[in-house]
């Protein structure tokens, strides 16, 4: 988890715009750092320990409500999909995508816009298949 985290980390930080501030490897932990740095952006995993990436998300959304969330997983069934979204996060990247994706994700959100993986974008998220189509990754991360 550490190894992912870094690499994580090693992309975020190529864009001089962003700064991690913290890190967490729990949902609880999650929480905890959210409330007390109140960072601009969260990425969170859904498969987190203690207290899983929904709920901590649901949580963290009531504490610092003006931090953007952004999923960060490996899991891609579209209702766990929907229900992360519910949350009122921003973005959901699927892990195997970060390295294309990722980037794009971060910028997307922090505009105030909504980002999901391209790999998603058959899925009917938002409600209407048309604004699926206008919310998915066409941003080129570069």
């Amino acid at each position: 988890m550490e190894a992912w985290r870094q690499r994580i980390r090693l992309i975020l930080e190529t864009r001089p715009n962003l700064r991690v501030i913290g890190e967490a490897s729990d949902g609880v932990e999650a929480l905890q750092k959210a409330e007390a740095l109140k960072p601009d952006l969260i990425l969170l995993d859904v498969g987190l320990p203690k207290l899983d990436g929904i709920e901590a998300a649901r949580q963290i959304r009531r504490v610092v409500p003006e931090s953007k969330i952004v999923f960060l997983t490996e899991n891609y069934s579209p209702d766990v999909v929907a229900e992360a979204l519910s949350t009122g996060a921003g973005g959901y990247v699927v892990k195997s995508d970060a390295g294309r994706e990722l980037l794009a994700a971060v910028e997307v959100v922090i505009r105030d816009n909504r980002f999901v993986s391209a790999r998603l974008a058959r899925h009917d998220l938002f409600g209407t298949a048309d604004a699926q189509k206008s919310l998915c990754s066409t941003v080129d991360p570069d």
